[in-house]
């Protein structure tokens, strides 16, 4: 599992995920948005922890700014 994420859009994704956290709570954990807003914010805190996003490996987008030798 090679890193694919660039540093911008690492943070990009942990703000959204922290704001999908915010809004989870204020709309109701439990509803069914505050699940949905759960599941987003998951996926998107731990491909920001973890500097690899498994669709960007599907497609072959690399946010590094490395080239990408892969055709």
């Amino acid at each position: 599992m090679t890193k694919n994420m660039g540093t911008v859009d690492r943070v990009v994704r942990g703000v959204v995920g922290i704001a999908a956290v915010v809004v989870a709570v204020l709309v109701g954990a439990t509803t069914v948005l505050g699940i949905v807003l759960w599941i987003v914010a998951a996926l998107m805190l731990v491909t920001a922890a973890l500097g690899f996003c498994p669709v960007y490996a599907a497609l072959h987008i690399d946010t590094l700014g490395r080239r990408s030798t892969r055709v």
